[in-house]
């Protein structure tokens, strides 16, 4: 099999990160919402995982002054524990440090152990709760941080 290669989204990606989306989560984004953040919002970052001509995840950011704001990290159900999700967050941590970003913030479903775990290994830390963040459901968002980007 060939290897993930992380590279900038582009606007023939999104109909592959659509059906990401829509197989991750309860309340996916639109085509327009993935095209607006591509093509109209100069603080937005966003990559995909590629393999064999296949986008297999995709990750995104924010830039809010000198931090980065995950925006989103989801990976094909089918191809998930390869190390997909771990290669998506350390393009968007590279991304950061080469824009000089200062830290990272992110907000995980309270229930998502295994993408927590992934975080911690990455070097970010929970600092509070969001009570009922999740729209669908109402669950909690556990907010973390990974600060003082190399």
């Amino acid at each position: 099999m060939d290897k993930i290669w992380v590279r900038p989204m582009k606007r023939e990606d999104i109909r592959q990160v659509l059906n990401i989306e829509r197989l991750c989560f309860p309340t996916p984004w639109s085509y327009e919402a993935f095209r607006v953040e591509l093509e109209g919002n100069h603080c937005a970052r966003y990559v995909v995982a590629e393999q064999e001509g296949m986008v297999k995840g995709y990750g995104g950011m924010w830039i809010i002054l000198d931090e980065a704001h995950i925006t989103n990290v989801a990976v094909h159900p089918h191809y998930r524990s390869q190390g997909i999700g771990e290669a998506i967050m350390r393009a968007l941590i590279d991304t950061a440090v080469n824009l000089k970003l200062g830290s990272m913030t992110l907000e995980v479903r309270v229930s998502n152990t295994i993408a927590q775990n992934l975080y911690k290994k990455l070097g970010f830390t929970g600092v509070g709760i969001r009570k009922g963040y999740y729209t669908d459901d109402g669950e909690d968002a556990l907010i973390m941080w990974k600060e003082k980007l190399p």
